[in-house]
């Protein structure tokens, strides 16, 4: 265990102004280390620790495989890896997605719980669906302390609301109290190492484990909950709940995660994509047909050139009628469900 305190911090959108207000107001000799995972897209370069280190005295810097956790420091994620905390080191890896990102917020958040227990404070900032809530109830599970951006304080509520919703959390707190309170959090003294249930620590290892190596079905992922009928957006593998606190979420037997509600948009937008692939197949059809028809009737054939060519109008017909439903399709999430909800009261 580290000689001092980890301070691990996931956000996504609306994340960027409470993250440079935080790093404005921390002092230079702050005692803890602290580790941010922000969704950035795989495809863009991060200039986080830049942005970061301008904004106050503490340094700023990727975080590197291998490299020691240092007090005084900010360490971010890169693009398209997952950080995770193993034995006071950083380990950067390219593992399975987890709620269709990498980093993931909850694959941090699990590492840090596992190796540190109650040396870490967990925080969830702005933004969109619920990555962080599996990982602050691991946080939260091993004896660590679990702190939330207000979620009227937020530009994005929904993952703050979700960790509220579904976790015990020690702080609510405004971005502009977030420097305060974890000055304060860091030189509390350490609490006691909790006891955790011998199945759940062991689950946890393996999840780490995969989002280091994969090989999830190896590993035994398919002994963590019962298998469900859904299956993997990303890959098509096969899905087992995993039961954590009183939420379910997923991971399928080749390794990538979700929560409920992520897997819910995975499903929903995926929708739009396979009727896309039925209508390019029901066009690709229909020409054939009309060519087909018009090589018949060429060849004097009109009979036979009439029923080919009706076909073809029919899987026009067909074609107009999909189309209605992909552009009537829409991605489905817990929070657009809650809206439409109260707008009927």
């Amino acid at each position: 265990m580290l000689s001092h305190r980890l301070v691990v911090i996931g956000t996504s959108a609306g994340g960027m102004q409470p993250l440079q207000q935080l790093a404005a107001a921390l002092p230079a000799n702050f005692p803890a280390a602290i580790c941010i995972v922000m969704h950035i897209p795989a495809y863009a370069p991060s200039a986080l620790p830049e942005i970061l280190a301008r904004a106050g005295p503490l340094p700023a810097s990727h975080a590197r495989h291998g490299e020691p956790i240092l007090p005084g420091h900010i360490y971010c994620a890169s693009p398209d890896h997952h950080v995770l905390v193993e034995e006071g080191r950083f380990s950067i890896t390219k593992g399975p997605k987890e709620n269709r990102v990498r980093p993931a917020i909850d694959t941090l958040f699990r590492s840090a719980a596992y190796s540190e227990g109650p040396n870490v404070i967990g925080v969830v900032l702005s933004g969109l669906l619920d990555d962080g809530t599996s990982g602050l109830w691991t946080i939260k599970h091993f004896g660590g302390i679990s702190v939330v951006q207000d979620p009227a304080d937020a530009e994005y509520p929904s993952m703050p609301k979700n960790a509220l919703d579904q976790v015990e959390i020690d702080h609510t707190v405004t971005a502009q109290q977030l420097p305060a309170l974890l000055s304060r959090l860091v030189a509390a003294p350490m609490p006691h190492p909790r006891e955790v249930n011998e199945n759940d620590r062991e689950r946890v290892a393996i999840e780490i484990s995969i989002a280091s190596t994969a090989h999830a079905f190896r590993k035994g992922v398919m002994n963590f909950g019962k298998v469900t009928p859904q299956t993997c957006p990303e890959c098509g593998g096969v899905l087992i709940e995993i039961k954590e606190g009183g939420f379910t979420r997923y991971r399928c037997h080749t390794g990538h995660a979700y929560s409920g509600d992520t897997l819910l948009v995975s499903v929903t937008e995926a929708i739009e994509d396979r009727l896309w692939i039925t209508m390019r197949a029901l066009e690709e059809a229909s020409m054939l047909l009309e060519n087909t028809g018009r090589e018949l009737e060429s060849a004097g054939k009109t009979q036979l050139a009439a029923e080919y060519l009706q076909k073809a109008r029919e899987m026009t017909d067909r074609t107009l009628l999909i189309f209605q439903n992909v552009v009537g399709n829409e991605a489905i999430s817990a929070e657009k469900i809650s809206h439409l909800a109260t707008q009927e009261k």
